[in-house]
């Protein structure tokens, strides 16, 4: 059975997009206006130009609202397959538009002078140009969009490749360092790393947002016991989550710059906030720490970290969402702000 391609890769997403939706309305008028001054129009030209702007724009808005509806089996369908679908469906609103027409008017028709079957193998000839063009404008789009999905998707698959080596080994030798003082601790060390890693090499892909700060949640317990007294975590949740999802380990890589160039820096370490906030638009999680004050302990960290959660948001939130991060005092803050479905 087909399965449902990401919101992220699918083809007809672009179409509900208002620049497309104006550009469809522009082609439309375009269109119009090369009838009304192509050689051969009889009668007022700009008669001609409203009329044939009438029928155009009713053909296009009519195929997107067909697209729209039946958007849900659509989008199963395999790009190439979808497009001479949309094709059809554009040949076929035609000839129901100027059949309404026909019915509606009769023979006062101005467009229709050599009678209304050379109207419509006209429109059927315009149409077929038209679509044959756009046909090969989108695939010749879907290979480039692929094309950068992959590229991404590789970029992201570094950056993890970087992240994970630094935790890794802290991880074990924490283990290593409890495992005779504390053998029940470093049990648990093991299967929380387990389902980090589990999550990491799952490779880019959506979960739910309780699920990811569960995960930022072990991350930050294992660092507990190499840290013990000198990490504290101050968990600030709305009791309720509202049906978000978000790039797979999002949170960890800002949670463990946190540790890195704030708490691991710091003699007396300090207390890390993760607070979420949530609207009918937006979730914005925010994830703060203390900062070493001026000196050699000031020193700027990679952003290795930060660089991966920009990545995974902007690559599959299309744009929506987004990562900042800025000092407040003595206090440095990373923030993601992460669109609610349907926003």
């Amino acid at each position: 059975m087909p399965t449902r391609p990401p919101p992220s890769l699918q083809p007809l997403d672009a179409l509900w997009q208002p620049p497309v939706l104006i550009s469809v309305l522009l082609v439309g008028e375009c269109l119009a206006s090369v009838l009304a001054l192509a050689p051969g129009a009889s009668g007022n030209r700009w008669v001609y130009f409203g009329l044939a702007s009438l029928l155009i724009q009713w053909i296009s808005l009519l195929t997107l609202l067909t697209l729209y509806l039946f958007r849900g089996r659509l989008s199963l369908r395999p790009p190439q397959q979808l497009a001479w679908t949309a094709m059809g469906l554009l040949l076929v609103n035609t000839w129901l538009v100027l059949a309404v027409a026909r019915f509606t008017l009769g023979p006062d028709w101005p467009l229709a002078e050599d009678g209304w079957d050379g109207l419509a193998l006209r429109f059927t000839g315009i149409v077929l140009a038209v679509a044959l063009l756009g046909l090969a404008t989108f695939q010749n789009h879907w290979q480039a969009r692929q094309l950068a999905i992959r590229t991404k998707q590789a970029e992201l698959e570094a950056l993890q490749a970087r992240i994970r080596p630094h935790f890794l080994f802290n991880t074990l030798n924490t283990g290593a360092a409890l495992v005779h003082q504390r053998p029940e601790a470093v049990e648990q060390l093991l299967l929380d790393l387990s389902d980090l890693f589990r999550a990491a090499l799952a490779g880019p892909h959506e979960i739910p947002l309780q699920d990811e700060l569960d995960l930022a949640r072990r991350y930050l317990e294992i660092e507990g016991l190499r840290f013990r007294e000198r990490l504290q975590v101050a968990w600030k949740l709305p009791r309720s989550l509202p049906d978000v999802t978000v790039p797979a380990l999002t949170i960890q890589p800002l949670v463990e710059n946190a540790i890195r160039h704030g708490i691991e820096r710091l003699p007396k370490g300090g207390t890390i906030e993760v607070a979420v906030t949530t609207s009918d638009a937006r979730v914005i999680v925010r994830i703060s720490n203390p900062v070493p004050g001026s000196g050699r302990d000031a020193r700027p960290g990679h952003n290795v970290g930060l660089n991966a959660a920009q990545e995974r948001v902007e690559a599959l939130t299309r744009g929506k969402g987004s990562v900042t991060t800025s000092r407040e005092g003595d206090l440095y803050v990373a923030t993601v702000r992460l669109p609610v479905n349907g926003h």
